[in-house]
């Protein structure tokens, strides 16, 4: 059995939940997954959790996940490596990393980010997330780096990768992670389908399909929900479904004309 340790960062927020998950695999060396903040005594508890570092490993370079990762590095004396984050040496899909005796693969997940990157660990089908599978809620996606049809590329490679356990980014773990990848893929089907019947009562802007979806919802999720809403209006717009007219604010999106 592998060990595991989460050191939980303190940066708790409406995008971050509880705060960021750094996730400490194995010993001798152990793997760090995402150091988080640059937050002085947070960085000295994951190294002393981790003790010896074979390497540093960021699933995405947002800030929560990816801020304090140069710095931590340097302290342990650890290569970093992540897809894209400055200083870091280039991650790859398929590469292999040891923690312990256990080998860990990095997958090239997209989607939330384009540089997205979970990391699985095959014999004890244990999947680490990143901000693609969050342990509580779900994951918002930001056009144009979050991208909706990878997105739903990356959840369908997750779920092919058999895992029975997710440890996320951010919140609880996920210990039936079939069951949690089906049920975001049907989240955003549903999504979509809430969308298109909404632009069936005519064209409208992002603003007017989020306070129309979303009526329920505490308006300081809104933000976050037009996000979510324009990637799935871009995907409909790729998938020729819709059309948009305007720009900025006042930009409207209408259902595309049969043809």
């Amino acid at each position: 059995m592998v060990p595991i340790v989460r050191v939980l960062a303190p940066n708790p927020g409406i995008y971050t939940l509880d705060g960021t998950n750094t996730w400490v695999v194995g010993a001798e060396p152990a793997l760090v997954i995402d150091p988080g903040p640059e937050d002085p005594n947070h960085l000295q508890e994951v190294a002393r959790t981790a003790g010896r570092v074979g390497a540093v490993v960021l699933t995405h370079d947002h800030d929560d996940h990816a801020e304090g990762a140069t710095r931590f590095a340097e302290l342990v004396g650890a290569p970093l490596f992540a897809w894209r984050a400055a200083g870091a040496e280039r991650l790859t899909d398929g590469a292999l990393f040891h923690a312990g005796d256990a080998e860990v693969v990095a997958v090239h997940t997209p989607g939330h980010s384009a540089d997205h990157v979970a990391f699985h660990l095959p014999l004890e089908r244990t999947l680490f997330t990143g901000d693609a599978v969050v342990g509580r809620g779900t994951t918002f996606l930001d056009p144009p780096d979050g991208d909706l049809s990878a997105y739903l590329t990356s959840l369908q490679r997750m779920l092919d990768l058999d895992a029975a356990t997710i440890l996320p980014g951010h919140g609880p773990l996920v210990s039936h992670a079939r069951a949690k990848l089906l049920e975001y893929l049907e989240h955003r089907r549903m999504r979509e389908g809430q969308v298109l019947r909404a632009l069936a009562d005519g064209p409208a802007t992002v603003a007017e399909l989020v306070g129309s979806i979303y009526a329920e919802h505490p308006v300081e999720v809104h933000e976050l929900a037009a996000r979510s809403v324009t990637a799935h209006l871009l995907k409909l717009l790729a998938d020729e479904r819709v059309t948009k007219h305007g720009r900025g604010r006042t930009q409207t999106w209408a259902l595309a004309a049969a043809g």
